[in-house]
């Protein structure tokens, strides 16, 4: 099973000149890894919605993402990227292995947030089946509830950082 890592939390500001550098160097690796734009699916898994807004907003005209090469998609069968907010309902368990599973290879998987890494007011609950690395392999976890837009960018960086240097060390 893949060991992810957690991305730590500079304390990032989200103005025009940080969001341009994260921005271009995840345009630069997206292009250099897939060739064209990065897909995204987004799950929410059980979450108290304080994630989604944040992840919406990479969307609105403040982020603009997808200038990035960064697209959210409808379907995991076109996803590159799965984004997992909140901890995993028992209802959510089996919704997220399959959506997993309908992902095509090579497939990352992002935990965002700390009630997805099994943290949070919902822990131990006993509608809760756990963690997101429980269900599926986590490849990074973004710390914070909520996780900020400008810090799923820069983990989204930090996730094709590390699929770049792994893929340049073995092949």
């Amino acid at each position: 099973m893949r060991q992810p890592f957690t991305k730590p939390i500079a304390p990032l500001e989200p103005d025009d000149a940080t969001t341009e550098e994260i921005g271009r160097a995840l345009q630069a690796r997206t292009r250099h890894l897939f060739g064209r734009s990065m897909a995204v699916f987004v799950v929410d898994a059980g979450s108290f919605d304080a994630g989604l807004p944040e992840i919406d907003a990479l969307l609105g005209p403040a982020y603009d993402a997808e200038r990035f090469g960064i697209s959210f998609v409808n379907s995991p069968r076109h996803a590159d990227v799965l984004l997992v907010t909140g901890p995993v309902t028992s209802n959510m368990a089996s919704a997220l292995a399959a959506v997993f599973a309908a992902m095509p290879d090579p497939k990352w998987v992002i935990a965002v947030g700390d009630g997805a890494a099994g943290k949070g007011g919902l822990a131990g609950s006993y509608a809760i089946s756990g963690p997101v690395s429980g269900i599926v392999p986590v490849d990074l976890h973004l710390p914070g509830e909520p996780t900020r837009p400008i810090e799923i960018l820069a983990g989204l960086r930090a996730l094709l950082r590390q699929v770049l240097g792994r893929k340049l060390v073995t092949g």
